[in-house]
């Protein structure tokens, strides 16, 4: 297997992206990422799409194929879409490596796109809820809110986690994304705001929740071998893993650990020949605050039920022990759900380039954690700065 660096990145801002279509917003993304590479279009021999909704929300699909044409990429190329709900994004990026690491491909494009402004609530919830398990625990009617609402309750009867602890998390991840321009929101909450928002799904907040968005984000990889000839500050991928957890939340020995989790983490430490205390900087798949909590355990990053009293400590500032979601996490720069994972990874590059608006001080090592509906899918990776 070869080593696979990252080359060129690029992004749309994840917000409500009025009068923009979804190929266009994908069409920007990879464009910028590909003029970042210092790469011509027609160079790109393979391109992996991942999106979650679009069918659902857009009434379009066959989008790889699109969003190729509308780039311009070479007729004789494979262009995929791929779907793992709000992992989508991180399988995408997966795909884009292995082909790059085996050998078949030397410079692969990678995206993830969603719109999800455009349709209605209700027409959110249900695309959303298709990630359930329709003959089980879809027919209940829980929801996503609802799943981690039941988290966070056991959790707290457990380990002694406070609504606090939650709260903290929304109000860490609003001051980080004040200075990220690609945030949706840009502007720090208090702690009473966030208790004092309206009841979702006791005992989450409506703070507590990631907002709807739209959003594009890209990446382009090469063998580390040649990655010099292109940019000037590649990025190692020293690990890229995706697992499986359970479909349903009966199933789960442990609702307070998503199993999916627990085993990428494990999977990419040991390919990585690292530990959770090397990682420099973190973004996690925080859909709700309940969920960057139990993220930060499961990842290793805490001890099993310290994850709370890490937040309230300020263990996962940008200052802290393991700065958590420094660009403002899924919680306040938005969750355009099939393009979290690759937008992830943009944020962590920047780190590792030290270009990033909300720098942590000498980050060498990052990681990505993107999660698909109730922990059914998993993708860890991580990522260093060459030296």
């Amino acid at each position: 297997m070869k080593e696979v660096s990252i080359i060129g990145i690029g992004t749309t801002p994840f917000n409500i992206l009025e009068g923009k279509s979804l190929k266009e917003i994908a069409t920007q993304a990879c464009l910028d990422a590909i003029q970042d590479a210092g790469l011509e279009k027609e160079s790109i021999e393979a391109f992996y799409l991942g999106n979650f909704i679009s069918g659902i929300l857009t009434g379009q699909e066959t989008i790889a194929p699109l969003v190729a044409n509308s780039l311009g990429l070479p007729k004789d190329i494979p262009c995929t879409k791929v779907e793992g709900a709000c992992c989508s994004g991180g399988i995408a990026f997966r795909h884009g490596y292995l082909l790059v690491a085996a050998g078949l491909a030397k410079f692969v494009l990678v995206a993830g796109v969603e719109k999800m402004s455009s349709s209605t609530t209700e027409k959110n919830t249900e695309g959303l809820a298709s990630a359930f398990d329709q003959e089980a625990e879809g027919r209940t009617g829980l929801t996503f809110p609802g799943f981690f609402a039941l988290i966070a309750r056991r959790h707290m009867h457990q380990y002694g986690t406070k609504i606090e602890h939650l709260a903290g998390v929304s109000v860490k991840n609003h001051s980080n994304s004040v200075m990220n321009p690609r945030a949706r929101f840009r502007k720090k909450v208090s702690m009473e705001e966030v208790l004092a928002s309206r009841l979702i799904a006791s005992p989450i907040k409506l703070y507590d929740c990631c907002p709807i968005s739209d959003g594009a984000a890209a990446a382009v990889l090469c063998p580390a071998e040649i990655a010099h000839q292109f940019h000037k500050k590649p990025i190692d991928i020293l690990a890229s893993v995706q697992t499986t957890g359970y479909s349903t939340s009966y199933d789960m020995d442990d609702p307070t650990t998503l199993i999916a989790t627990v085993l990428a983490a494990q999977k990419a430490y040991t390919i990585s020949h690292l530990s959770a205390q090397n990682i420099d900087v973190a973004e996690l798949h925080d859909c709700f605050t309940m969920a960057e909590i139990v993220d930060s355990e499961d990842l290793g990053f805490f001890p099993k039920g310290k994850g709370g009293f890490a937040v309230e400590e300020g263990l996962t500032t940008v200052g802290g022990k393991i700065p958590i979601n420094p660009s403002g996490g899924l919680i306040s720069k938005g969750h355009p759900v099939g393009a979290t994972g690759l937008g992830q990874v943009f944020e962590i590059v920047k780190q590792l380039r030290g270009e990033h608006e909300n720098q942590v001080k000498n980050a060498e090592i990052g990681l990505t954690h993107n999660l698909g509906a109730t922990g059914q899918v998993c993708t860890v990776n991580i990522l260093k700065r060459r030296d």
